[in-house]
């Protein structure tokens, strides 16, 4: 397990848990958690097409919020179950798309061609980077592999977002997601190719 790996559940072992338990004492199912988490998202993705960014990425981080207590809660309450890790896979991947097609959007409509490319880098090496996982372990291998997955992917477009108003940091933002999207991209191949080689 990689260092950031460790880093990353030390985090979620820290916070998810406590906040769990309360969630137990509640009608909220881990579906339903993973449901309003999307549904913030979606929130997120009409604020930023109407220009609202600031609070876009406060609610990006909010979602972010949910996507990880919807397994603490799962594991919590015996209520794991394989259609849930679907739904929470597959949802995760709209609320991206959702985020970055409304700033696809504000930048065509704001004449920002060049944010479209770099939007469309982004979307394509965050599919990708969850895509190579999923074909990895479809095989019956972990893959933990990579240094920057959805976690980071979130926390740093929701900076982007709120640190100004379609400018140098969301650029930033866009460009790093973009840079380490792809690196994490040839990583996953890598591993991949290592583990299937030394399998057969």
């Amino acid at each position: 397990m990689s260092d950031l790996e460790k880093t990353r559940r030390s985090l979620a072992n820290s916070i998810a848990p406590p906040l769990a338990r309360l969630l137990s004492r509640t009608p909220l199912t881990p579906d339903a958690l993973t449901w309003l988490g999307f549904l913030l998202n979606v929130g997120a993705a009409l604020l930023v097409v109407f220009g609202h960014l600031l609070a876009a990425g406060a609610v990006v981080l909010g979602a972010g919020l949910f996507d990880m207590l919807d397994g603490a809660l799962a594991r919590l309450t015996n209520r794991v179950s394989r259609f849930g890790g679907i739904l929470d896979s597959t949802l995760d991947r709209l609320s991206e798309a959702a985020v970055l097609l409304a700033l696809l959007t504000l930048s065509l409509q704001e004449g920002r061609v060049l944010y479209g490319v770099l939007i469309g880098v982004v979307l394509l090496g965050s599919l990708m980077v969850s895509y190579i996982r999923a074909r990895i372990e479809a095989m019956g291998i972990e893959c933990k592999a990579g240094f920057f997955t959805r976690p980071e992917r979130v926390v740093i477009i929701a900076l982007g977002l709120m640190l100004n108003q379609f400018d140098f940091a969301l650029l930033s933002a866009l460009g790093i997601i973009a840079l380490f999207s792809w690196i994490t991209v040839v990583e996953r191949l890598v591993y991949a190719w290592r583990r299937t080689r030394s399998s057969q």
